[in-house]
């Protein structure tokens, strides 16, 4: 699918990308019927995924093989970013050079319009409502880190230990006895069972939790914050690897100029442009501009790229 470039749009009706305050303006004998407006031009505003991912090595990560059978517990503790999903919309800015006044004659009824706080018109003599902004609705939430350890699991045999090879031993142990708990609730085998599903339940959940908190102590853990880095690109023809950004596993999303990263490129070719006038004709046009003036819509294949892989393509 192609994405529409707003060489621009037919502003009868005109959705704004990640615009949400509209104001009405009244066309009255005050500003002499009239109401100014500006064309819109094509900004593309490019949404970045990043997830920073927390690596906490547990206390008993060298016993983790021996102990549990765990061949890829975290040895070190280290931070890391990863690029995730990459994507695009194409918002209406105002073109300073384009701007207009919509004349309204003196005996139309209430005209009025509908305009963005920096003047792209969205509708005229139309109520309108301006749709969340496809980026705002794909927003995350953070995730906080999870703590490696919870002192409420810790057993007094266990903080009694004197060494760290006896504390992994003993952690365990009571790995391996909350296993058992849990396996002799599901099949009936305690000898004090909850008195009901939702009990049954809510104890497997806390014996569940404890071997995570546990488990933990050896395995370590790798905690995700998820967050969007958004740039903005006003294309005036078609680009040729603009560097967007740079990402770097180590630093994450850096700027276009730090050499810090790898470049992240985007590719931009108009397929589909309205025909251009020659002078003469457009000097003609403009003498007889009357009613709403609009721009034509046009096409572009758009490709956003890192290290020879395509991230977006539309």
């Amino acid at each position: 699918m192609k994405n529409l470039i707003i060489i621009a749009s037919l502003l009868l009706s005109l959705p704004i990308m990640a615009q949400t305050k509209v104001v009405k303006k009244n066309a009255v004998k005050a500003n002499n019927f009239g109401i100014t407006y500006s064309l819109p031009k094509t900004s593309l505003v490019v949404d970045a995924e990043v997830t920073k991912v927390t690596c906490k090595a547990g206390p008993y990560y060298k016993y983790a093989e021996k102990y549990l059978g765990v061949k890829d517990a975290i040895t070190e503790d280290k931070v890391y970013y990863e690029l995730g999903k990459i994507s695009l919309v194409n918002k209406g800015v105002p073109d300073a050079d384009n701007t207009f006044i919509v004349e309204f004659k003196a005996g139309t009824v209430a005209p009025y319009a509908y305009l963005t706080e920096d003047g792209l018109l969205c509708s005229i003599n139309a109520e309108y409502t301006p749709d969340e902004s496809a980026l705002e609705a794909a927003r995350k939430k953070n995730q906080a880190p999870t703590k490696v350890t919870d002192a409420s699991v810790l057993s007094e045999e266990l903080l009694m230990a004197g060494s760290t090879a006896k504390q992994a031993e003993v952690a365990a142990k009571q790995i391996y006895r909350i296993r058992e708990s849990r396996m002799n609730i599901l099949t009936g085998d305690a000898d004090n069972l909850p008195p009901d599903g939702e009990a049954m339940k809510l104890v497997i959940q806390q014996l569940e939790e404890q071997e995570k908190a546990l488990t933990n102590l050896f395995t370590g853990i790798r905690a995700k914050e998820v967050s969007d880095y958004e740039v903005t690109i006003v294309p005036f023809d078609n680009l040729d690897k603009e560097v967007l950004f740079r990402f770097s596993p180590q630093l994450g999303i850096v700027d276009a100029d730090d050499l810090g990263g790898a470049p992240v490129y985007m590719n931009l070719k108009a397929i589909d442009r309205a025909p251009v006038l020659d002078p003469k004709e457009a000097e003609k046009k403009e003498k007889s501009l009357k009613g709403i003036i609009y721009n034509v819509p046009g096409k572009a294949s758009i490709e956003i790229s890192m290290n020879k892989k395509t991230l977006y393509k539309g």
